[in-house]
């Protein structure tokens, strides 16, 4: 055996996912756009979209599962079902994009421009595979617009109506967030974990956001009881593990010292 051939062995022998398939990630990325474009280019021919979309995702999970045909319609159907509610909710998030965002001119701006709109609305699409128990796909989905937006949002994260991320880039939402309603965040905004031990994987590791709450670039909100209070504004910068009442207004006060003279 030549050299060639005992390293291509090697290659083949520590495989530890024979059937890993990487045609799942990018028919999943194709079939996401696909389906995003459905939904906002007016040129999108809808019924003919929706019969292609629906082998898509029959080709998709079948690569992601390896079963019959039987699931994949069951879960197609359903998801098919919700997507006028789906796209009701993303109508209002750009909506609430126009209306919070000075440097917005109109609501196709958003539609076709804005990273943070492209994420929430991959992540409402995702969310809902994610609820049907849909293996791979929605994670794929989701890191998908992660790669296009620098935004990670969780397919399980659970987000209320008009949602408003601003500049988007470095915004991280974990897996069992609640977001409730008229929420804005901005860049670099971090809704994590205290602590990451597989044996929480059930657990609520992640804050809940309760509604009107604006939180600014770069804060960090981290535990499963953490609560911020409805009406709260939480400036940039700002570390918090702890709950934060109603109303409240948090912000990290800067240091300013004169520079000495030489």
């Amino acid at each position: 055996m030549t050299d060639k051939e005992r390293s291509i062995h090697k290659i083949i022998s520590s495989k530890n996912k024979p059937h890993l398939d990487f045609n799942l990630k990018s028919k999943t990325e194709k079939f996401t756009n696909k389906l995003f474009y459905t939904l906002f280019d007016a040129n999108a021919c809808v019924a003919k979209n929706i019969e292609q979309l629906e082998l898509d995702f029959n080709e998709i999970y079948k690569l992601a599962c390896r079963v019959d045909a039987e699931s994949c319609g069951s879960i197609w159907n359903s998801f098919l079902s919700e997507l006028p509610e789906i796209l009701e909710d993303l109508n209002l998030d750009a909506q609430e994009l126009v209306n919070s965002d000075p440097a917005s001119n109109n609501i196709e701006e958003v539609y076709l421009a804005y990273p943070g709109f492209f994420a929430i609305a991959i992540y409402r699409l995702s969310h809902k595979l994610y609820k049907l128990k849909t293996p791979l796909i929605p994670r794929l989905m989701s890191e998908y617009a992660h790669s296009k937006t620098g935004t990670d949002i969780h397919p399980g994260a659970t987000i209320g109506k008009s949602f408003f991320i601003d500049h988007a880039t470095g915004t991280v939402i974990g897996e069992t967030c609640l977001i409730k309603n008229h929420v804005k965040i901005y860049q670099g905004v971090t809704l994590g974990a205290l602590q990451v031990s597989k044996d929480l994987k059930d657990v609520k590791r992640h804050p809940t956001v309760e509604d009107n709450v604006t939180i600014y670039a770069n804060a960090t909100i981290l535990g499963g009881e953490t609560i911020i209070g409805k009406n709260s504004i939480i400036g940039g910068n700002v570390w918090i593990t702890e709950s934060i009442p109603e109303n409240s207004l948090v912000y990290h006060k800067a240091e300013i010292r004169m520079k000495q003279k030489k």
